[in-house]
């Protein structure tokens, strides 16, 4: 028996993609190692996957770390293979050899399906195989799959990136957007939802742009509407969207589609436009806050969320302070807030004006306190509420010691609720009710069932998809599932009419 261990780094894009990796590899007749009894479990898998992302400051020397402990392993078992692939593989290529040679495998992002192939060639030919294609030739989703989840499930419309924001490196690793025709996408949560699956997660690099390689500005928004139609599909969500092309009709269809989840994932980055300008991000902080406005004024309730840099080159205090006021006025339910670094590739890690470490961090704390001040007063209106929860594992790491479960409300908050004694339990997958009674700054607290507050469970297929897999090796996580077939890709838009 020859087992695996895929080791994810970065976005949801890389989680997907982690899936489809384990997916190959169990078709190929590899064990995942987590699934081998710990009495049993070997030191290392036979085959270590590391898929890697380059966003992150020190991701390279984060990768040389985790390969410098394997090297022992590998000392001690020449048969052992390790592989390296996802964006930081894409932009290194054979320069991880040359610092690690022990490696037996480089793969970019674009060629993820030729991972089995590549570790057979270099078990044949004992020598490190490395294969970086330029753009993709095969969407992903043909591959087979292995799911983390029963009940949810990443479905990707589009891979690449158009834009060509200066602190990014991805569209060079990523490549231009290419979407997927909308019937594979439907098809693919039509049989996500006949496995059980409730909830989806739309993936794209600015997914809010689908419909741009087939000259449809208005797909997002459709898609959204026929997902909606999906029976048996409750819930819909999606990241992450851009803000330079994000349409009212976007909203609209948030707003009229019940599946649809009020929760929206909005990177702002900087509240000053002098900073977007610099970041060559196609929109300025009043267009951002009329987008929220527009939200909110068809979405009451939904809860937003954000990305923030702070410290990028040449930011003054008077533009930190816009970003400030920005986060004020936005009243972000969350943000994923991070110091500037610079990312050798990019633009901006050239340019001047290189904001001293010191006050990048002494901005990042003060925006830390404005965003925790804002979170928890968001928190505190929904205290009375009662909110439909999604029971999730692995959310609450604390749930053994306070006796509760966890999930996600419909507006993706965090939710730790209590059972009352005798109740019903809920199963990963079913949806609760329940009132909250408290409002944390990074979650909600329900626990009135405890006396006599709302608590009603709804068993869901979600719920069922679970319950059948608990006799697994890896109870809950789904077998593979084959790839959903391709039927080419999308018509190029005609070509206007020539003029007489």
């Amino acid at each position: 028996m020859k087992t695996y261990d895929v080791r994810t780094h970065g976005c949801q894009m890389n989680v997907h993609d982690s899936e489809r990796l384990a997916g190959l590899l169990e078709t190929a007749g590899y064990v995942d190692v987590a699934s081998v009894p710990s009495a049993e479990r070997p030191e290392a898998a036979d085959v270590v996957v590391f898929n890697t992302c380059a966003v992150r400051e020190n991701a390279d020397n984060k990768l040389y770390g985790n390969l410098g402990q394997l090297r022992p392993a590998k000392l001690r078992n020449p048969d052992m293979q390790i592989a390296v692939g996802g964006c930081l593989a894409q932009k290194d290529r054979s320069t991880i050899v040359d610092k690690a040679p022990w490696v037996d495998v480089v793969f970019g992002t674009h060629n993820i399906g030729s991972l089995p192939a590549l570790l057979d060639r270099a078990r044949h030919n004992k020598r490190a195989e490395v294969e970086i294609l330029e753009s993709l030739e095969t969407f992903p989703s043909t591959l087979p799959t292995r799911r983390d989840s029963a009940y949810s499930a990443w479905v990707s419309i589009s891979v690449g990136c158009n834009n060509t924001c200066t602190f990014c490196i991805v569209p060079s690793l990523r490549g231009k957007e290419a979407d997927r025709r909308p019937g594979e996408i439907l098809a693919e949560i039509e049989a996500l939802v006949a496995q059980g699956v409730v909830e989806v997660t739309l993936l794209g690099q600015n997914v809010n742009t689908y419909g741009v390689e087939f000259g449809d500005r208005l797909a997002f928004g459709k898609l959204l509407r026929a997902c909606g139609e999906i029976e048996g599909l409750e819930r819909v969500r999606f990241t992450s969207p851009h803000p330079a092309a994000f349409t009212d009709d976007v909203i609209t269809a948030m707003a009229e589609t019940r599946a649809v989840m009020p929760s929206l994932h909005m990177p702002l980055q900087s509240g000053s436009d002098a900073v977007l300008k610099r970041m060559r991000r196609s929109y300025r902080s009043a267009k951002f806050l009329g987008i929220i406005d527009r939200v909110r004024e068809q979405i009451p309730d939904a809860a937003i969320t954000t990305d923030i840099i702070v410290g990028f080159p040449g930011e003054t205090e008077e533009d930190f302070q816009g970003t400030l006021d920005v986060v004020r006025a936005s009243r972000f339910s969350s943000a994923f807030t991070f110091q500037y670094s610079i990312r050798p590739g990019t633009p901006a890690a050239t340019m001047d004006d290189q904001v001293p470490k010191a006050v990048v961090q002494e901005r990042y704390d003060r925006l830390l306190a404005v965003q925790e001040e804002v979170s928890w007063a968001e928190n505190r209106t929904l205290e009375g509420r009662t909110v439909e929860v999604l029971v999730a594992t692995g959310e609450g790491r604390k749930d053994a010691e306070t006796h509760r479960l966890s999930g996600r409300a419909r507006d993706n908050r965090l939710v730790h609720f209590a059972v009352p004694e005798g109740a019903e339990r809920p199963r990963p997958g079913d949806v609760v009710s329940v009132d909250v009674t408290y409002g944390a700054p990074h979650h909600l607290v329900a626990d009135s069932a405890l006396r006599g507050g709302t608590y009603a469970v709804r068993r869901t297929a979600g719920g069922n998809a679970w319950e059948s897999l608990q006799d697994q090796p890896e109870p809950g996580r789904p077998q593979v599932s084959l790839g959903m077939p391709s039927v080419g890709r999308p018509p190029a838009p005609a070509p206007a009419p020539a003029c007489r």
